[in-house]
């Protein structure tokens, strides 16, 4: 039966592979305390560089779905946990082996992928995250530019047209007056109204075909 010390070393490393980004498995041969310590410190803001077993690492790595060690674990081995930035915790593991050769980078781990020693190199030539965002931003900003410089393009083009324009007019004739709307025209003048009333018959004109109304001039009795 295992002794709950290793159990729950196990247990650790394997919540270890779980709560962390990624993982990058070294050999530390040759390093001393010193060095070890002042490695820890170089990635301490990005990752945790824990000294492990080979046993206990593998049972945990098998507890934790983790295959991407399977066969790598020999040697003197450590693991850096990462719990920051993947690019500058590979970084800093990069720049500590070549400053010091006898730490060697064997594989990685990042969000579930295994990557060989090489991948582990590459992704430390990736540049910082907030370089990368910082580029995107400016890469959006120049397109944003671009967009309202096109949209804004006809609109300024006429407004040069017009300031031309008016420059030549003035260059001319001096400052142009405004222009006056036209006057409205007058209503013509309204023709006298025509009397379309015949004229009145004269009194002494009987209407034609009239009977005479005057009366009879009165004759003499007749003598009998």
């Amino acid at each position: 039966m295992p002794k709950p010390e290793k159990v729950a070393t196990v247990a650790e490393i394997a919540e270890r592979f779980r709560s962390s980004q990624g993982a990058v498995l070294t050999e530390y041969r040759g390093l001393t305390v010193a060095q070890i310590t002042q490695l820890r410190r170089s990635i301490d803001s990005h990752a945790t560089y824990a000294v492990v077993k080979n046993t206990l690492t593998a049972l945990a790595a098998k507890q934790a779905g983790v295959t991407a060690f399977d066969g790598q674990l020999t040697g003197p081995t450590a693991v850096a946990f990462v719990t920051g930035d993947p690019v500058e915790a590979a970084r800093g593991l990069r720049d500590f082996a070549r400053a010091h050769p006898a730490l060697v980078i064997k594989a990685g781990l990042l969000e579930g992928k295994a990557l060989s020693a090489d991948e582990v190199r590459q992704l430390a030539d990736l540049e910082p995250r907030e370089v990368l965002l910082a580029k995107l931003a400016g890469a959006m900003k120049a397109s944003l530019s671009n967009a309202v410089s096109l949209f804004a393009a006809p609109l300024s083009q006429a407004v040069r047209t017009v300031d031309a324009l008016r420059q030549k007019v003035e260059a001319e004739g001096g400052a142009a007056a405004p222009a006056e709307a036209p006057a409205a025209a007058e209503p013509p003048a309204a023709a006298e109204p025509v009397d379309t009333a015949e004229p009145a018959a004269a009194a002494d004109d009987a209407p034609a075909g009239e009977p005479d109304t005057a009366e009879p001039d009165a004759t003499e009795p007749t003598e009998g």
